[in-house]
């Protein structure tokens, strides 16, 4: 984990994120889709959002940093900037030298990085910002053209030194430490009453999935302890969906799951894949961890988004990574249960009698070969075909829409041993064609909401808020048209 991450860094980050460089809160996606879900649990909601711009300028006090080698150069560089108003004290140090002095302390931490020493080497870049914001914002335009230059290079710099320390924590520690405080024990006392069943449910279909998910996410150099967030997250459930529109296993809403690769089309949601979504899921805790350096806070903007992390970090002005629990009490609600609400959960599984569990049975994973169909068929018909069930069918390929495989070769998993039969029933079957949708178009009356429309057209909410691109059912307004879908025909 970073020792040290001054007020300069963090705002720094800030700014990278902001620019564009590294990585960004949750890029814009497509519109969400309908889907008729297994009931879900009550699990936190992960909020994509928009990046949050930051203006350059703003930067909190200067941390006084820690006496060593390293201080005696930033001293130095100072000391010439202090030299040069000293010759005339009606002129100010020139904005040439001040850009000069931060010159000399990045290439003192490009030295730092190159000789293995990283905390120096943030430590010069840190003074290097600090140096660089006294060239006010009204200097002449080639001055702050180099300000900005130079504020590029200390960024890209910073994320550059980060990536590194935190691959190289990534691949050591096997368990995320369990902290037992007032917060955490609250999570647990829920789950031991009013959500031990949703507990006991869950625990029972992680079976299906959690080996799985352990083996890849150790092999990504990641504490295997985080196979467990699909508990919180949706109970295991592989079609749960929140009411942030987030889906699947790993409750990514459409714009991030882009963002980690799963493709998303009239046929197929790859959010709904376990194999798929979790390798996106990996990706996107990477990055995280790449951003932040501690899984607490990666965990807390896996909720909620980095951006809105970064705001509240900045908004703290201290040094968050030393104590999370200080960023917690600045946490949305929701984001703030998530981390103790995980703690919760590997505090039971690793020690459920103490907790007054008793953790048996599971189910047991899907075993599957892969048969490869050319045409769109209906599982319910390849089924009947095949001699295979459509539960299993159905089970071992959740991305499918439409229950049905797209019109291109798709790698549909089927039982072991009866690959031959399913490609020889698909290819007797005539082609499926996907349900269309017929729309009437409303305008909205004053007074009316998606709940009253839904009603009056005998359709639901999701229906129009996906035939719409609404993210929220309530931002509609007097006058605003509405394609509402009525019903379905094949």
């Amino acid at each position: 984990m970073p020792t040290k991450s001054s007020p300069y860094i963090v705002s720094l980050l800030l700014f990278v994120s902001s620019s564009g460089m590294g990585c960004s809160t949750l890029p814009a996606g497509q519109a969400p889709v309908s889907y008729a879900p297994e009931a879900s649990p009550m699990i936190a909601e992960p909020a994509g959002q928009a990046p949050v711009s930051y203006a350059p300028e703003a930067s909190p006090p200067v941390a006084e940093p820690p006496i060593s080698p390293l201080r005696t150069e930033g001293d130095a560089a100072l000391g010439n900037l202090e030299d040069a108003a000293e010759g005339d004290t009606d002129v100010e140090p020139a904005d040439e030298s001040v850009l000069d002095a931060a010159l000399e302390l990045i290439d003192a931490s490009q030295e730092h990085w190159a000789a293995g020493d990283r905390d120096r080497a943030i430590e010069a870049l840190d003074q290097a910002y600090a140096i660089i914001l006294k060239v006010p914002s009204d200097a002449d335009a080639k001055a702050v053209q180099q300000k900005e230059d130079l504020r590029f290079v200390i960024s890209k710099r910073l994320m550059e030194i980060y990536a590194t320390r935190f691959m190289s924590v990534n691949g050591n520690g096997k368990e995320i430490p369990i902290t037992i405080n007032d917060h955490v024990e609250r999570e647990i006392r829920l789950f031991q009453t009013v959500e031990r069943d949703f507990f006991l449910e869950s625990y029972e279909r992680s079976g299906r999935y959690r080996e799985q998910f352990a083996k890849m996410i150790r092999d990504a150099g990641m504490p295997e302890d985080l196979a467990w967030l699909p508990l919180i997250e949706s109970g295991f459930k592989t079609k749960a969906l929140s009411r942030a529109r987030a889906l699947g296993l790993w409750q990514f809403i459409p714009s991030t799951g882009y963002k980690f690769g799963l493709k998303r089309n009239e046929w197929i949601d790859e959010r709904l894949d376990p194999e798929k979504s979790t390798r996106a899921a990996i990706a996107y805790l990477d990055e995280l961890h790449q951003i932040f350096g501690d899984w607490a806070t990666v965990l807390a903007a896996y909720n909620c988004g980095e951006g809105n992390v970064l705001r509240v970090i900045r908004q703290q002005k201290i040094n968050y990574l030393d104590n999370f629990w200080d960023l917690y009490e600045r946490l949305p609600r929701e984001t703030a249960r998530y981390y103790p609400r995980f703690l919760a959960v590997l505090a039971i599984v690793k020690d459920p009698a103490k907790y007054g569990f008793t953790l048996e049975g599971t189910d047991k994973p899907l075993p599957y070969e892969i048969a490869v169909i050319e045409r769109p068929v209906h599982l319910e018909k390849l089924a009947e075909k095949s001699g295979c069930t459509y539960e299993d069918l159905a089970a071992l390929n959740p991305e499918l829409r439409h229950a049905a495989t797209p019109g291109t070769a798709y790698d549909l998993r089927v039982p072991p041993g009866s690959r031959e039969a399913v490609v020889a029933a698909a290819a007797a079957l005539p082609k499926w064609s996907p349900p269309k949708s017929s729309f009437v178009v409303h305008r909205v009356r004053r007074g009316e909401t998606l709940s009253t429309i839904a009603v009056r057209y005998h359709t639901s909410i999701n229906r129009i808020m996906d035939a719409n691109n609404l993210k929220s059912g309530r931002v509609i307004r007097a006058g605003q048209k509405l394609k509402i879908p009525l019903r379905e025909t094949t």
